[in-house]
């Protein structure tokens, strides 16, 4: 089977603080290294392309009006692909904003934000913003997690796996230590920076579900990641 996959980028042209569109480039790169092959479609408002192949669904980091901009083109346009693309175990990397729509909802000021509950979490608003590098630590992972959140909402993900244990930084809320969820093939999370350049095994772990999904062979040959881990460490 040939060894490719199909990343959609959702939003590509609004949902991108600091940098978030630099995940899918870091993805492309990685597999590129391998000889394995990438293609990307970029989806933003009101575009709709259901085409199935997808592998790998990426949403980023914005706003709380671009959110709610976002709602209605995603419950009304998209909401049912993505759900069915989670059911049926497809890889979806979700940052900041793109996370706190996955949840039932966003409590704020001016009142609440519907999700898509497509996980079983919720966000509140909270003061002051969470505002801080970010260290995590997994056991999947043999190099701690790194990135950069700033998010006034407060995240909870009932009884669902974290991303990691916080060891510096707020996390999902300031206060149970984790942060991030995994839920079936799905990662959110609030880290910035880009989050892949800077954890190619967070990039790895994403890249292998979804080739283990579409070929059945998850494994992915070793790369150098000389300046990647000096980024990590640093």
């Amino acid at each position: 089977m040939n060894r490719e996959l199909h990343i959609c980028h959702l939003y590509y042209d609004i949902l991108n603080l600091y940098g978030d569109n630099g995940n899918i480039r870091t993805m492309e790169k990685r597999l590129a290294w391998r000889g394995i092959g990438s293609k990307v479609t970029r989806l933003s408002f009101g575009e709709v392309n259901r085409d199935d192949d997808y592998d790998i669904i990426f949403i980023g980091g914005g706003q709380d009006f671009e959110q709610t901009l976002l709602l209605e083109d995603l419950s009304r346009r998209k909401g049912a692909d993505i759900r069915a693309a989670i059911a049926d175990g497809k890889t979806f990397l979700c940052i900041c904003g793109g996370y706190q729509l996955l949840g039932h909802y966003y409590d704020t000021d001016q009142g609440r934000m519907e999700g898509l509950s497509l996980v079983d979490l919720y966000t509140e608003q909270g003061s002051p913003r969470l505002i801080s590098n970010v260290v995590l630590e997994s056991p999947e992972l043999s190099t701690p997690i790194v990135g950069f959140e700033n998010h006034g909402g407060r995240t909870y993900i009932n009884h669902n796996q974290p991303l990691g244990k916080v060891l510096f930084g707020y996390g999902n809320n300031g206060q149970d230590g984790h942060e991030g969820v995994r839920y079936k093939n799905v990662v959110g999370t609030y880290l910035h920076g880009p989050l892949l350049p800077k954890n190619p095994q967070v990039c790895d772990l994403l890249l292998g579900q979804a080739l283990e999904r579409k070929c059945g062979d998850g494994a992915l040959t070793p790369l150098p990641d000389v300046e990647e881990r000096e980024a990590n460490e640093y």
